[in-house]
């Protein structure tokens, strides 16, 4: 199906711009969302007479979206979070719990803004990019740990896993050495052989 693009569409072309598209593409999300017009010579005269309009339009919602994702790039925002051990959450992070995130702190997010490249199933600090308009975009960075003390050691830079291994390992060299200082298994005392 040909359509004209109302707005910038990521990986189909910009602001007017003729189009073809799968017909369900286009039905179920183009259309709908008023995202595209269909390419009838009565809707390209439509689109034409309307142009200014459309385009004063959209700069206008780009330049808010730039001025609110000046507030988020590059901020931090914390996640608690279970996991095993190794570091493994149960379960994963999804648009939904970084947009709740965002908008605890006073950010004004949907989680359709929210763009995970690849699921967050672990601790640590993770980017992600949040969709504000069609051209802006900006990166926010997720703390996801077990306590807010563990946040507080990732936000310094510490990996908590290999410090919690290597914490691990120490242990258990002392533990060793005690058993060796002590003598382990030896009784004091005099033996009488029988």
């Amino acid at each position: 199906m040909k359509v004209i693009l109302l707005e910038r569409v990521e990986g189909r072309g910009g602001l007017g711009e003729v189009v073809t598209v799968k017909d369900g593409y286009a039905r179920n999300f183009l259309l709908p969302r008023q995202k595209a017009l269909r390419a009838t010579t009565a809707n390209m005269k439509v689109f034409e007479a309307q142009r200014a309009q459309i385009e004063a339009r959209n700069a206008e919602a780009r330049a808010d979206a730039a001025k609110s994702g000046e507030g988020l790039d590059g901020k931090i925002y914390v996640l608690i979070r279970q996991a095993g051990e190794s570091g493994q959450l149960y379960g994963s992070v999804s648009g939904r719990d970084v947009a709740d995130a965002v908008n605890a702190e006073g950010g004004k997010i949907e989680r359709a803004m929210v763009v995970l490249d690849k699921p967050i199933k672990t601790l640590g600090m993770h980017e992600v990019k949040v969709r504000l308009h069609a051209e802006v975009i900006v990166t926010v960075t997720m703390n996801i740990a077990r306590s807010q003390d563990e946040a507080d050691r990732q936000a310094r830079g510490e990996n908590i896993i290999t410090s919690q291994f290597e914490e691990e390992r120490a242990a258990a060299e002392e533990a060793a050495a005690d058993l060796l200082e002590g003598g382990a298994g030896q009784i004091e005392g005099d033996y009488v052989e029988s």
